[in-house]
Order: C-alpha cells, then structure tokens, then sequence
C-alpha cells in the first residue's frame, strides 16, 4: 500500500474538520478538566476541614504539579507530534520509535522527580514560599503527594500517546477514573478517618496510581502500530526530537511555576506589609490560580486534541486543512476564554466561598485579585493554542519563544517591579499587561505563518 493512500484512509487526513475537533478535543479536554479537578477537590475539602492555612499549604506546594505538567507535556506532545508527523509522511518505524522512547522518558524523568523533592522536601518548601504557619501542612501534603509524581507524569503525558494512536475517548477515561477515585475518597480520609492533609494526599495519589496503571495497559496494546521492547531502549537522535518539540508545552508549564514561587514570596514579603498579612493573599492566590487552571485546561485540552490533526495532516502536506483546523480551535478557545472572564467579573465572591470561610479582608483581597489579575482572560485562550500549534507543525524554536511569552517576557518582570510601586496591588495589576501583550504577539507569529502556508503547494 502506498503512502499516498494510507493518508487518505486516515481519518486524520479525510474527515471534516469540525468532526475530528468533536472526536479528539472533546474527549482531551474532558481529561484536562477532570486532571484539574484533581487540585480543586483537594483544596475544597481542605479549606473546610483545616481552613486558610490548608490552602495556603497547597499553593505551596503547587509548583510541584506544574512541574510534572511541564514533564508530562514535554515527553508526551513531543512524542505524539512526532508520532503523527511520521505516520503521515508514512513511516511507520520511526512512529513506533517515537512512542517507545517518549514513554521511556515520562517513566524515568517521574522517579528522578519523585526522588529529588523526596530528598530535598524542607528546602524546597520554604523556597516556594512556606511560612512558618504553613510548613508542616505543606511538608505533610508534599511528602506523601511525591510518591504518585510517576504515575501522574505517566498518565498525563501517556494520555497524549493514546490520542495520537486514535483512542481520545480511552485517554478520557484514565482520567476521569482517577479523579473520580480521588473525590470518593477525599471526604472519606479526611472527615471519616480525620487524616486532614494527610488524608487529601492519600486519596491523589490511590487515583494517580490506578490511572497511571490504566495507561500502562493500553500502552502495551497499540493499535496503529505495533510497540516492541526494542523501541523503549533511548536513542539519543528520538529523544532530542520529542524533547525539541515538546519543550514549548513543557517551557510554559515551567514559566508557571518559576511566576509561582516568585509570587507566592512577593505575596508573603509585600502582604506583610498591607492590612491583610502574609496567610490571606497566599490562601487567596492558591485558590484563584487553581480556578483559574481550570479555565486554562479546557484550553489546554483543545490544543492537545488538535495536535494529531495538525500534524498529521502537515506531514501529508495538506496546509488548508492545517489552517481550517487552528482558526477553528482559535475561535473556540475565545469563546471558553469570554465565559470565563464573565465568571470571574460577575461572582468572585461566590467562586472563593466554595472553597471555605473567611474574614471580610479575605473576601475583599480575592475579589480584587480575580477582577484585576483576570481581567483578560478573554484573550488567554490565544497564547496556548498558538504555541502548541507551531509544536505540532515541526517549528519547536517558534513554539517555545510564544509559550514563553506571557510568563518569562512580561508577567516575571512586572510581578517584581509594580509591587515596588504599588506594593501587593502591583501583583495584580502585573497580569492584565502580560496577558495583551502576549495575545498580540500570538497573532502576529500566527498570522505570518498562515500567510506563508498559503504559499505552499500540498495535497489538499
């Protein structure tokens, strides 16, 4: 058969567009809603049992997550892009070497991460930004939530293996089946057998673990290729280019946490300074960066779902239906963008209630930070779906300077010098610039791009 037909027979390559984006994003972001909730159950339970200093320990302890998000989509968008782009040029070997040594890397990168923080817990936590108040919850909460830093590596970065091979609905599940398992047994440890923090990081981790478990078995049994134990032995040549186009995805999750560990100590240094003291914008912070994640993985969700389009369909050589795919996405993630923005304008204080009590300083400090920080969340949508575009066209270098963007270019730097200025309210006045900035430089780079494909003769 030759290469020709076996990209028609793709579905990849034949169905309409706004059938494919139902088939894999809607399934994708399904899973990176429900891998969210996994932080917003935990700190749910948390701040009605231990209360503000509970969720100030989480957010503490959030950098850690964001890093095994940066692993995760590192190895994993890096393998599935080339993973797809090999299948659609028609070379079957090298995909089958491509998913081999990108599961080799989410397992062994997990336990090196697992190990460090294991050995280097107290100091990391202080780094992020523990109070004294705070350090136990966070040494608890972190100590034990290490030990599944493995199996969540495996499952969000396996989860992009098993969508580029044409099961996004399977990839849902080892998702949602953890965290339905976690939120069955948050109340469980923590209000039946009183384990408090303790309790919530048993529970994370049981679902990490049978979700990652979930991820092994079907890993084992690929459908579009066959995956042999030779193609888990590491080539240097397969590892550089999963790494080379994972790095964007992976580089922006970084971005997030180097922006965390920074804010969490400019809240602590400026807000003992203010009126509301270093535990309240902390705990404020933590619960607003994790709705707000929730709001991000709907758009991370869409990306990865429209990562084996693009690239399949660019390794075949079909630019319109390349560019019919990421306007389409684009549009998309604006409108979740806009309803979002919404939510946080209209009922800040209702959203930060969810998650426990609190004095009317604490109410006051978290509906200024969700009005101002957030207040170009319509535009958030733009930046993500950019980078991971460029990834899964093959243009790495472009892919990473637009995932850096907003976090390292703009956000670290005015997040630093405002609050010299402003003091506390300069954190929150630092977002907004960043998030126009970034949007508009999105467009620019997609837009060139778009002009340049039209230029190329391909199959479609």
């Amino acid at each position: 058969m030759s290469d020709s037909s076996q990209n028609r027979e793709n579905p990849l390559g034949s169905q309409p567009i706004n059938r494919l984006l139902v088939r894999f994003a809607v399934p994708s972001i399904i899973a990176m809603l429900v891998s969210a909730l996994y932080n917003i159950v935990d700190q749910f339970y948390i701040g009605r049992s231990v209360g503000i200093l509970g969720n100030a320990a989480t957010n503490v302890a959030f950098p850690l997550t964001i890093t095994c998000t940066a692993v995760s989509l590192m190895c994993g968008i890096g393998g599935a892009a080339n993973f797809n782009l090999s299948m659609g040029r028609g070379k079957r070997d090298e995909a089958v070497r491509y998913a081999g040594n990108a599961i080799f890397l989410l397992f062994s990168i997990g336990v090196l991460l697992c190990l460090t923080v294991r050995l280097f817990l107290r100091p990391m936590m202080v780094l992020f930004g523990a109070t004294p108040d705070v350090l136990d919850y966070s040494l608890t909460y972190t100590g034990i939530t290490s030990l599944g830093f493995p199996f969540l590596i495996l499952t969000t970065g396996g989860s992009n293996l098993i969508r580029a091979d044409g099961s996004p609905r399977f990839s849902m599940l080892c998702t949602l089946t953890g965290a339905v398992l976690n939120t069955i047994l948050d109340p469980l440890f923590i209000f039946t057998f009183h384990m408090g923090m303790a309790g919530a990081a048993l529970a994370t981790i049981i679902g990490q673990i049978i979700s990652g478990i979930m991820v092994i078995a079907y890993l084992c049994r690929f459908k579009t290729v066959k995956l042999t134990f030779k193609a888990l032995v590491p080539s240097p040549e397969h590892c550089r280019a999963i790494l080379s186009l994972g790095m964007a995805p992976c580089f922006n999750q970084l971005a997030m946490m180097i922006v965390q560990i920074v804010m969490n100590n400019i809240l602590r240094y400026y807000g003992a300074q203010s009126n509301y003291g270093s535990e309240i914008p902390l705990a404020c912070a933590g619960i607003i960066t994790k709705v707000n994640m929730i709001f991000f993985s709907l758009v991370i969700g869409l990306s990865q779902g429209l990562q084996p389009i693009v690239s399949f369909n660019y390794g075949a050589a079909k630019y319109r239906r390349v560019r019919e795919s990421y306007l389409k996405a684009a549009v998309i993630a604006t409108t979740i963008s806009t309803c979002s923005f919404l939510c946080f304008q209209l009922f800040p204080r209702q959203i930060i209630r969810i998650f426990g009590s609190g004095s009317e300083e604490y109410y006051h400090f978290a509906e200024q930070y969700f009005r101002i920080f957030l207040f170009f969340t319509f535009l958030n949508g733009i930046q993500p779906i950019t980078a991971n575009f460029f990834t899964s066209i093959g243009k790495a270098k472009k892919g990473i300077f637009i995932s850096l963007t907003r976090q390292i270019l703009f956000l670290l730097p005015l997040i630093i010098i405002l609050p010299m200025f402003l003091g506390i309210d300069g954190v929150m006045y630092s977002a907004p610039v960043a998030d126009l900035t970034a949007a508009a430089l999105a467009v620019v780079f997609v837009t060139r791009e778009m002009r340049g494909m039209k230029g190329l003769q391909g199959t479609d």
